[in-house]
């Protein structure tokens, strides 16, 4: 199906570039990029061509939010299933078993705060801005909160959710935002090398490692411990780490099988 606000490109090194195509209104969000961008993640999650997402914006920002002309004349229950629909990507990435980056430059507020907080890692340009900052309109970002949280703790992220001020890269790297900051010219090239490099390990070992790390998270401390020794357990038996192993001490380069 051919999508109007996202753009895809796969290379052959194994990454998948997911570009949010709306440049004209700062990638905000509408019902059918929300929809389109929902299907795009999952499809991708499925094409064993692909073993790491790329999340970024196309034109000035990465996200400014949700389209406010889509806002009036709904019912509540009209209400909660838009506002659901807007928020099914953020949720879409924690299930994914493929590990996501969001790459941002310029804004990523209120929703585009959500999305990079959803992506497993964030590589961020030196303009990048972020804030939940529906407040300001007499509204709330309480979806986007919920993967912020996860990411910065309660008191900081209340105080995201409750002020709307926008922060600077510098300080969402410091707070735990995002994992890195680069210069601005360089995002392109530094976000392509550290995808490369994720791209480089076995799939399977990625994938378990991110399915066990969100179920531990939220569970009790000892449980959490369980489950990883079983997750490794599961994994130990598998045809790629043979070949890891086999290749670390030949001095080779792997070659993942996927099983």
């Amino acid at each position: 199906m051919e999508n109007e606000y996202i753009l895809t490109k796969i290379g052959d090194d194994h990454i998948c570039e997911i570009t949010l195509n709306r440049p004209e209104n700062l990638n905000t969000f509408n019902t059918p990029m929300a929809k389109e961008l929902d299907r795009v993640l999952r499809a991708v999650d499925n094409d064993n061509n692909v073993r790491v997402i790329v999340l970024k914006g196309a034109g000035k920002a990465f996200c400014a939010g949700i389209d406010v002309g889509e806002f009036p004349g709904k019912t509540a229950m009209e209400y909660s299933e838009w506002i659901g629909l807007m928020g099914a990507p953020m949720m879409t990435m924690n299930d994914l078993g493929k590990p996501v980056i969001a790459q941002v430059h310029g804004i990523a507020a209120a929703i585009g705060a959500g999305l990079v907080a959803a992506a497993d890692l964030a590589i961020v340009s030196e303009n990048a801005r972020f804030g939940l900052t529906a407040i300001n309109v007499g509204l709330n970002c309480v979806g986007p909160v919920v993967p912020v949280t996860r990411c910065v703790g309660r008191k900081r992220a209340l105080e995201l959710l409750l002020y709307g001020d926008l922060i600077d890269a510098r300080e969402a790297l410091q707070m735990g935002l995002v994992n890195r900051v680069v210069p601005t010219e360089e995002l392109d090239l530094r976000t392509g090398q550290w995808a490369a490099r994720l791209a480089s390990k076995s799939p399977l070992a990625v994938e378990t490692a991110k399915r066990a790390f969100y179920t531990a998270a939220d569970m009790e401390y000892h449980k959490a411990f369980e489950h990883m020794t079983s997750a490794l357990a599961r994994l130990c038996t598998t045809e790629d780490v043979t070949e890891g192993i086999n290749a670390f001490f030949e001095k080779r380069k792997p070659q993942w099988k996927r099983r």
